[in-house]
């Protein structure tokens, strides 16, 4: 059997243009090393620090991760790509032109026998009510709707300085020592565990890459991130783990 890939938080088109191309090209060499024995690959969320697609209009860049995954999807290679809190606005294109599955929220799976708990990580505990109440609006419909009237230089050039924003607030917080049962990504395993059968809880969105265990029975991954650590992690013989790209 394959392996099983998982990555997370690339953010490409971010702080620069140059330094983006420079991480997306990198991005590009990781995947040409693991097409050869990756069976399943899970882009787990935030792999555009923006997106969003008019009804013709997509973002003009990316050209090179996005063919490498379009030419992964047509070797038979099974892509999932989980919108994360940068790249929610997805719609049909990542599906009919480049073969990926989308996952809207969550996904549980299982794969060789290993029971996974799949999900970007944002939004998942009880607090964050303001978060989860902006999140709510730009998810609906009437957003959706509202963001297509605005041209796409203006709707794009918009969002990508919302974007850029928020990233730079939530940097703050990834750098700060939390105490591990203060996370809300450890505080949402224990508490799911409790009630289900989960050999690995897996999330990005932190940008601080974990493996800790979650009572006796699983454990929480985190996929850290492309902008400075490269961290993914590989499901092997029933075993997740974490790993850095040195190219």
């Amino acid at each position: 059997m394959g392996k099983a890939y998982f990555a997370s938080d690339f953010h490409l088109g971010v702080p620069t243009y140059e330094e983006s191309l420079t991480r997306e090209k990198k991005i590009v060499r990781w995947l040409g090393e693991i097409e050869s024995d990756c069976e399943t690959l899970f882009l787990m969320g935030d792999v555009f620090d923006f997106w969003y697609e008019y009804t013709t209009v997509v973002p003009k860049y990316y050209t090179r991760l996005l063919g490498k995954l379009a030419s992964m999807t047509d070797a038979g290679i099974k892509i999932y790509f989980f919108k994360g809190n940068h790249d929610m606005w997805t719609f049909d294109y990542l599906q009919n032109e480049i073969g990926l599955e989308v996952v809207d929220e969550e996904l549980s799976i299982t794969l060789n026998e290993t029971n996974l708990y799949l999900h970007h990580g944002d939004a998942l505990w009880k607090g964050e009510a303001s978060y989860k109440l902006i999140r709510k609006i730009f998810r609906s419909r009437w957003a959706i709707w509202l963001f297509q009237r605005l041209h796409p230089n203006f709707g794009i050039g918009l969002a990508n300085y919302l974007s850029t924003s928020s990233r730079k607030k939530n940097s703050a917080k990834d750098e700060l020592d939390i105490p591990l049962e203060m996370e809300y990504q450890y505080q949402f395993a224990m508490d799911h565990s409790a009630k289900n059968d989960i050999d690995y809880y897996i999330f990005g969105h932190r940008h601080k890459p974990m493996d800790v265990p979650i009572r006796d029975k699983a454990r929480l991954i985190n996929l850290g991130d492309w902008i400075s650590k490269n961290t993914y992690a590989i499901l092997e013989d029933n075993n997740v783990t974490l790993h850095t790209y040195n190219d």
